[in-house]
């Protein structure tokens, strides 16, 4: 089996993490991969490391939620190589797949290919704007794609257009090393985030809440781990602005989050926009608390007060009472939640589980294109 790559960035978000997860199965099953990537960047990087020939593809820059009508422009002007390239890769050699690891390099694809090679559309995140939606939308159909989503609120939206060939196959996260923690009110608290810098993962939120819990607890300390990927640089100097005078460290961009798991006495998730949060598996395998905010497919993953806990709503004020009652709840009851969550990493979001489940899919659309092939191959009885 032979298997094309696209996706939209070269830089290494969740959704990237996922296609390696996905190439490193497809490699163990000995099954041949290509990639096509915008420009030079880390996912290239760790796509050539494991053999991979990756040629370049024209994807933005765009903004990471809502687009400008610079955006969509600049969209449209690079439809046009997409489609070629696609359309070259797949004629020679040929491809049993097209695996599309979001949405923007979709169109291009169902372009290229019809009706012919079976396209899989991976769905990590919301398509919010109306004419992105609709856009998507066509090119599911006309590709006559299947869609793996990371959730059910991701593929809510998106089922309509998938025949019945849609899967719900949520992120794998590895497994960080779980330690069963001391909690106490009186204890210096390290409660942090970890996620790229932007505007829908909540930063500002996350420190205006930490502005009011400083006023009560004095020895609280904060962090924030990641960096403004996808041309953020504007959210995160308001970002750093912010933080000014409040104890907030910033860790920047960390290839392996491991240490700052083991470091953390809480794990705080503000999305406003989130389609599963594979931070959440994350923290869930080292033991780690977590309060987020009750959006997208975040609900799926933390039950509140049971896998974890949720706002009451998408403010900084509700965020920072939230953790406040953490705070200062009984140590056993918050012990006890963090093992539970243990257990549903273990049984819903382990890597291995993750591939098991995406490899099983890409199996079952190459042996059904080929038993197509092969019936539209046949004399045809008159």
């Amino acid at each position: 089996m032979k298997i094309l790559f696209l996706d939209q960035f070269s830089e290494l978000g969740g959704a990237q993490r996922a296609l390696i997860d996905t190439v490193d199965a497809v490699s163990e099953r000995g099954w041949k991969s290509h990639a096509a990537i915008p420009s030079a960047g880390p996912l290239v990087e760790q796509l050539r490391s494991r053999g991979l020939d990756v040629t370049s593809i024209p994807c933005g820059p765009y903004r990471s939620q809502r687009k400008s009508a610079a955006d969509f422009v600049r969209l449209a002007f690079d439809l046009r190589e997409q489609t070629r390239v696609i359309r070259n890769l797949a004629a020679h050699p040929g491809f049993d797949l097209i695996y599309v690891n979001g949405p923007r390099l979709l169109p291009a694809a169902a372009l290229a290919c019809g009706r012919g090679t079976p396209v899989l559309f991976h769905a990590h995140s919301h398509v919010s704007q109306t004419i992105a939606a609709k856009f998507t939308g066509w090119s599911l159909a006309r590709a006559n794609a299947t869609i793996i989503a990371c959730s059910n609120s991701v593929l809510e939206p998106l089922r309509r257009y998938a025949n019945n060939r849609s899967y719900v196959i949520p992120n794998g996260a590895p497994d960080l090393g779980f330690h069963e923690r001391q909690f106490s009110r009186e204890k210096s608290w390290r409660i942090g985030m970890i996620a790229r810098i932007s505007p829908e993962k909540g930063q500002l939120e996350f420190l205006q809440a930490a502005a009011l819990l400083t006023l009560e607890f004095s020895t609280a300390r904060f962090l924030i781990c990641g960096a403004p990927l996808f041309a953020e640089t504007n959210y995160y100097q308001r970002v750093r602005k912010l933080a000014e005078g409040l104890p907030v460290e910033f860790l920047g961009w960390r290839e392996n989050v491991a240490p700052v798991f083991a470091g953390l006495d809480l794990l705080v998730a503000p999305s406003t926009e989130e389609g599963m949060g594979r931070v959440l598996a994350e923290a869930f395998s080292a033991g780690v608390p977590v309060v987020a905010f009750p959006t997208g497919g975040i609900p799926e993953l933390v039950i509140d007060q049971e896998t974890g806990f949720l706002t009451r709503d998408l403010s900084a004020k509700s965020l920072a009472a939230r953790i406040r009652e953490i705070i200062v709840m009984d140590p056993q009851a918050l012990r006890t939640v963090a093992a539970n969550a243990r257990k549903k990493w273990e049984l819903c979001y382990t890597v291995a589980g993750y591939q098991q489940r995406i490899t099983a899919v890409m199996e079952k659309l190459v042996a059904a294109s080929q038993a197509d092939h092969e019936k539209a191959a046949l004399p045809q009885r008159r």
